[in-house]
């Protein structure tokens, strides 16, 4: 019984000793398999960390860091930049990814509980929730002097236009900077001033002989963001023979050109809003002459009365309706005749 309880107690103690070393194998084993997995992550690290310092800059000065996923193949080629003014390295205004796009770090390193990459600290495009002013201030850290000093008083500011919505920064052609093309940038929202353009009385734009911006200037606080202070000094800056000053002057002409100009485009010759005598008589109804209807006479006549409205109306008498600077002394030489 004793032998037994010895023989029992020692087969006890052998198995107990079994599991043990089979516990301590799989103790072993495991560290083994840590120790393995930690120094692969610490080689991989290593060899990234390695790559980092030897991927090189592509087109701006410390962009290695975004060329690792921006490249030439993407949808969106950022790459392009490097064919802007904003790409040319040898000058020392040339800014960088950081400068416009902010340091981004979430973008850059993306969380591991996050589902999607972090947007970067500032983004342009059509679906950006950066706000306008602070997307405009990327620009505008430069761009602050000769005409877009008054940005911040614009129309253009006032509406939350950003300078991303008419300008393309990493294209090689920027379409709002070219006169055949800049007119399909500012009539995506300017649809008025479209349909006159394509009127059959129009200046040269639709042409590429002039662009809006040889008017306006889109940057300017002025209400009408006109290239010059006024209407009619915008005018005068290539219509110069109806500047003036005339001895007697016509008082319209010298207030606003828009007052009988349409300048974007008619159906009417010279640019004008209506025909004449029409557009005279909204102004002169029957001082000097009485109205007459813009049809030709029903019979033989030789009265002026009935004539004034034929062919030309008005200007078959009156010729410098800008100005008239005759000396004659007579009681009709300030109407503006030859």
């Amino acid at each position: 019984m004793v032998r037994d309880r010895r023989k029992g107690s020692s087969l006890d103690k052998g198995e107990h000793r079994s599991e043990l070393k089979r516990w301590l194998v799989v103790l072993v084993e495991g560290l083994v398999l840590a120790l393995a997995g930690a120094l692969f992550v610490s080689s991989a690290v290593a060899q990234e960390s390695k790559e980092s310092k030897e991927r090189k800059d592509m087109v701006l000065k410390g962009d290695a860091v975004c060329t690792r996923c921006h490249n030439e193949g993407d949808e969106y080629p950022v790459l392009a930049i490097g064919k802007t003014k904003h790409g040319t390295i040898a000058d020392g205004r040339t800014p960088t990814c950081t400068s416009c796009h902010g340091e981004s770090n979430l973008h850059v390193n993306r969380p591991a509980d996050a589902k999607e990459r972090p947007k970067p600290d500032r983004s342009f495009g059509k679906n950006s929730k950066t706000p306008m002013e602070q997307r405009s201030a990327a620009c505008l850290t430069c761009h602050q002097s000769s005409k877009r000093m008054d940005w911040q008083m614009s129309a253009h500011a006032s509406r939350d236009v950003a300078c991303s919505s008419c300008h393309l920064i990493h294209s090689g052609h920027d379409p709002v900077r070219d006169k055949l093309t800049q007119t399909d940038t500012c009539f995506t929202c300017h649809k008025e001033q479209r349909a006159q353009v394509n009127r059959p009385v129009h200046h040269p734009i639709i042409e590429g002989k002039m662009s809006c911006s040889s008017c306006h200037n889109v940057h300017g606080g002025n209400p009408k963001q006109l290239v010059r202070d006024s209407v009619n000094e915008t005018c005068f800056s290539c219509h110069m023979e109806k500047r003036g000053p005339f001895v007697h002057a016509h008082p319209p002409v010298q207030e606003d050109c828009a007052i009988c100009h349409q300048p974007h485009g008619t159906t009417i010759p010279y640019l004008l809003k209506q025909r004449p005598p029409f557009l005279c008589q909204q102004c002169h109804s029957h001082t000097s002459h009485p109205s007459q209807a813009g049809a030709l006479p029903g019979g033989r006549t030789t009265s002026t009365s009935l004539l004034g409205s034929v062919a030309r109306g008005c200007l078959n008498c009156h010729i410098n309706i800008h100005g008239s600077n005759s000396t004659q002394n007579s009681a009709t030489a300030e109407r503006f005749r030859r």
